[in-house]
């Protein structure tokens, strides 16, 4: 899917004399929730959120305050599912309980929108899409940068052969995370690279595939606080190029230093800082729009940070298209995140 087709599959998207998507949430503990629900509630034109689900009462007590969940009603996972109509769930747990929520969901034959990451077990992962493929539901990851349209950009210039070869990647996402992040997410050897690395990886096996070797360097640079590794470093290998993801959660200007790059035979683009459009990009002859040597871009997203993705997902549950980041994708890539975090694949 390139930047052109995201704009021209908007075209697609459900139509306000059809019924719209009966949808709701369980979970408000991921890091992404309150901002998904912001998303569902503000297309009215496509979903009616129907319900919010957070089994834990501390977490729960926290969630009635946010002004994202004023006026939703609160149910039982059970009661949810029961609900007239109710056709997918986005699920935003905590990391552990994500791919068993789920499969709960799958399995009453609902539609979902999965936060990342996809959970510490491949087979587990693996047995969920099975499980949607005979059931006949999409499963949709919340890698959102993929509907960016500086990746977006990105992606027709390697289908479009604009960059050649690609020999090398680079990619960096980091922040300073509080003492509240590192308790949670200890619980996972990979650390920061488990909670964050999928994002990049996400766009480089859609570029070259699934990696041949994954090499981690995961540094607990904290040993007396805690064994949270939060200093990540991943090498990349296919058969002629290489790339490095890093990830580190102990920088204070990790935010606006993150960055995609891609160099190939016949030029290369830079993505910098991640999510604000601008382009740095190189070529070795006009192409496109695009004229000979460096240029900087800049584009707009239309919307917000989750909207296109969302979007998607309602194409995806009304037949208008099939979801362009299948399951044999989704599973290459939480195997790489894995073998990238140091965890165990099998």
């Amino acid at each position: 899917m390139t930047a052109g087709s995201v704009a021209a599959e908007a075209a697609g998207q459900a139509s306000p004399s059809r019924q719209r998507i009966k949808i709701g949430q369980i979970g408000t503990t991921h890091g992404h929730a309150s901002g998904k629900m912001v998303t569902m509630r503000g297309q009215i034109d496509v979903f009616e959120v129907v319900g919010i689900v957070e089994p834990d009462a501390a977490r729960h007590a926290i969630a009635k305050g946010n002004k994202a969940y004023a006026g939703l009603k609160w149910t039982s996972e059970a009661e949810l599912f029961g609900l007239p109509g109710l056709e997918a769930v986005a699920i935003e747990t905590a990391v552990r309980d994500l791919v068993p929520t789920a499969r709960r969901a799958v399995d009453a034959g609902l539609h979902v929108h999965l936060d990342k990451p996809a959970g510490a077990s491949l087979p587990e992962f693996r047995e969920l899409l099975e499980a949607a493929e005979s059931k006949g539901v999409v499963v949709q990851l919340g890698y959102m940068l993929r509907y960016n349209p500086a990746f977006q950009l990105m992606y027709r210039a390697i289908e479009d052969d604009w960059i050649g070869e690609i020999m090398e990647m680079d990619a960096m996402m980091g922040k300073m995370a509080p003492a509240a992040m590192r308790d949670t997410q200890r619980e996972f050897a990979g650390g920061g690279m488990f909670e964050l690395g999928g994002h990049l990886i996400d766009s480089m096996v859609h570029l070259l595939g699934k990696p041949e070797a994954v090499t981690p360097f995961l540094k607990r640079t904290k040993p007396e606080r805690d064994k949270f590794a939060d200093n990540c470093l991943a090498v990349l290998e296919w058969p002629k190029a290489t790339a490095t993801v890093r990830v580190n959660l102990r920088d204070p200007f990790g935010f606006p230093r993150r960055r995609f790059q891609i160099a190939g035979d016949q030029g290369a683009l830079e993505i910098m800082q991640l999510e604000s459009g601008d382009v740095t990009l190189s070529l070795k002859e006009g192409k496109g729009e695009f004229e000979k040597g460096t240029q900087q871009v800049k584009l707009k997203r239309e919307g917000g940070r989750y909207d296109e993705e969302f979007r998607d997902l309602s194409r995806g549950i009304r037949g208008h298209k099939n979801l362009a980041w299948d399951a044999v994708h989704d599973l290459a890539v939480h195997e790489t995140l894995l073998r990238a975090s140091g965890m165990e694949v099998d």
